[in-house]
């Protein structure tokens, strides 16, 4: 494994960041295909074995319950283990039982509760919270920061231009800035590549991707399936439509994956760790967390680089940033 820091924040990350949603009850929130806690914790002592050290959760993963089978599995390790979480911003009813400064206050100490921790090591927006402004969502993770409750604050599904615009105001007022973002960015998905990512090169803001693998399409022989395949619904309203041209792109990761006697893995995240920081790679079994370590030590070449990249093709925003729902109607 390799190392490297979080940004700016000081904070020494795995090259690989272990994505949690896969964890928790099956029961207790949107996703049916998560992990008991037995099989999470051979799943999270196996990546520790391997060298990671970045893991990656949210309030909102299963009602709460991947923040609980986290805290648990790594209880033992806290000390060598940095842990990111994210809180979601406030909504409907809630607007009117809590400020925006009470909600975050609480988010954290339910998290750190259901995490069985006295900090989180990286505190994130789970996305753009319109309904709050900027300057009292700064104030109050800057707060928490200095009270001990978190080290680092990130932020995830926002546009450059939010981050930015919180960013300059956090330097101007004094506060803490945001020293990571989390988007949606993988082969199928480089829409990140027009500006934010040069945005954050240049502020050394590290990038943290999601989707790594594109819900699994990036691991797969072409034809080949999964649970997560068949029963993720979400990933189906963001790869779904545009499943023709991006199976050129697949076709690509597996005969590169043949000719190098690789893991598509392997070839997919070592593509997207020549333009990341830490990508944050899911694990449902524990082959799985073999081809993420594997990627770090695999080194591609300029052409095949091109070769991986050419049949791109400009996609729509999908995802959070696609839903009209979380966007900020005009006055």
């Amino acid at each position: 494994m390799k190392y490297t820091e979080l940004g700016s924040s000081g904070i020494e990350v795995s090259r690989i960041c272990l994505g949690c949603m896969g964890f928790g009850n099956a029961e207790a929130g949107f996703h049916k295909w998560t992990l008991p806690y037995e099989d999470t914790k051979k799943i999270i002592d196996y990546a520790v074995e391997q060298g990671i050290t970045f893991f990656d959760t949210a309030m909102a993963y299963q009602g709460g319950t991947s923040e609980e089978f986290v805290g648990r599995a790594l209880k033992d390790v806290r000390d060598r283990v940095v842990i990111a979480t994210k809180y979601t911003p406030r909504n409907g009813e809630l607007l009117n039982r809590f400020t925006g400064t009470e909600w975050i206050n609480k988010c954290i100490d339910d998290s750190l509760t259901r995490l069985g921790t006295d900090h989180i090591d990286l505190y994130i927006m789970h996305s753009w919270d319109y309904n709050t402004p900027v300057l009292e969502s700064l104030q109050a993770l800057d707060a928490a920061k200095k009270a001990g409750k978190i080290r680092a604050i990130g932020i995830s599904n926002c546009w450059t231009w939010q981050l930015a615009k919180a960013n300059a105001l956090a330097e101007k007022e004094g506060l803490t800035p945001f020293v990571s973002i989390q988007s949606h960015y993988n082969l199928l998905a480089r829409e990140d590549e027009r500006e934010l990512r040069n945005y954050c090169l240049e502020d050394n803001i590290a990038m943290t991707p999601y989707s790594a693998l594109a819900s699994g399409r990036l691991s797969r022989k072409p034809g080949e399936t999964s649970k997560r395949l068949e029963l993720d619904a979400y990933a189906k309203t963001k790869y779904d439509a545009t499943a023709e041209q991006d199976a050129k792109i697949i076709e690509r990761v597996y005969e590169l994956s043949e000719k190098k006697g690789v893991s598509m893995t392997e070839i997919s995240l070592a593509w997207l760790l020549t333009k990341v920081t830490s990508p944050v790679v899911g694990a449902t079994k524990v082959s799985h967390i073999d081809g993420a370590v594997g990627a770090v030590n695999l080194e591609l070449t300029e052409e095949e680089i091109k070769y991986l990249e050419e049949p791109y093709v400009p996609h729509a925003v999908v995802g959070v940033l696609g839903t009209s729902v979380w966007k900020k109607q005009p006055k």
